[in-house]
């Protein structure tokens, strides 16, 4: 597996008053004014992390990374540094891995990034992906974060509005790939926010890549989106044209439900608040009312 290093690092700083705690605490930064301490912070961490291309047999072995030139790939621990030391997330259970641009270091201020997971949550059936209204889903998905907004309000969050579909939701039925786009807003915040979601559907759960990006890069994004979506695939025997139905475990939604948040199920509505964001942001994930809505129409019908 071939790695490289990444030398890339923006001049621009990030919040410095919260350099990680561990640098703070090994370092002598008495003398050094806040953006030497930021620099010689970004310098370090920057030698700490390993970025690889070529091909990635992603952790499980289940599928594989073509990462080519123009991107590079970081394993789930330099990945949770990333998420949490540079970008002020929470900290969560390791992914499984992360892409970025190779014209960004993960410091930049313009970096984005796609975090990869995978669920096993069975056998999705695409059969219902010709037959989805994505403008009705939308209607009913904004209604229920009207209802969703109010309970945050509740519980001293700010409010959350999705604004509607960054990128209406495209299915390719020929590689059982999925990709779809959100634009929320919370608050009074100057800029909306974008959640764009990427699924690959395998013979027994679903490749999960999320960019985490701001909503000025959704250009940027959609001109990478193809690549992105080309170079993760399942290996043989898990992949979708492998499925089995005599002894695989069929997934209890189809394409409508993925796009309405069906990871939510496992956590419950409360329990799911948060999914990464860059640069110390947060934001709401698919609230578990969309999946329990869209099931349980598809069972009164």
């Amino acid at each position: 597996m071939k790695k490289t290093k990444i030398y890339g690092l923006s001049a621009a700083l990030l919040c410095v008053s919260v350099l990680p705690a561990a640098f703070a605490e090994g370092t002598d930064t008495t003398e050094l004014t806040e953006e030497q301490q930021y620099q010689a912070w970004a310098e370090s961490f920057l030698s700490e992390i390993s970025p690889q291309k070529g091909t990635i047999t992603l952790p499980g072995g289940i599928a594989t990374l073509e990462v080519p030139e123009n991107f590079y790939y970081l394993s789930p621990e330099d990945s949770a540094r990333v998420l949490v030391e540079a970008w002020g997330n929470p900290e969560d259970e390791l992914n499984l891995g992360m892409l970025f641009p190779a014209n960004y270091s993960p410091l930049d201020m313009a970096a984005w990034g796609v975090t990869i997971d995978y669920e096993a949550e069975g056998y999705v059936s695409d059969e219902d992906a010709a037959d989805i209204d994505y403008g009705d889903l939308l209607k009913e998905m904004q209604g229920d974060t009207r209802d969703i907004s109010k309970e945050r309000v509740k519980m001293g969050y700010e409010p959350i509005e999705l604004v509607g579909w960054a990128t209406p939701p495209s299915y390719d039925p020929a590689n059982h790939k999925l990709y779809w786009a959100k634009e929320i807003k919370f608050g009074d915040a100057d800029e909306n926010t974008l959640n764009y979601n990427v699924r690959v559907l395998g013979r027994q759960g679903v490749l999960v890549m999320n960019f985490v990006a701001n909503m000025s890069q959704l250009g940027e994004i959609e001109a990478s989106r193809d690549e992105v979506l080309a170079l993760a695939n399942f290996n043989d025997g898990n992949k979708y044209s492998d499925f089995n139905p005599e002894y695989d475990k069929v997934a209890a939604y189809g394409i409508g439900g993925l796009i309405a948040g069906k990871a939510l199920a496992k956590t419950g509505f409360l329990a799911a608040a948060l999914i990464l964001l860059k640069k110390f942001w947060f934001i709401i994930l698919l609230p578990f009312i969309w999946l329990k809505n869209l099931i349980f129409r598809k069972k009164d019908a």
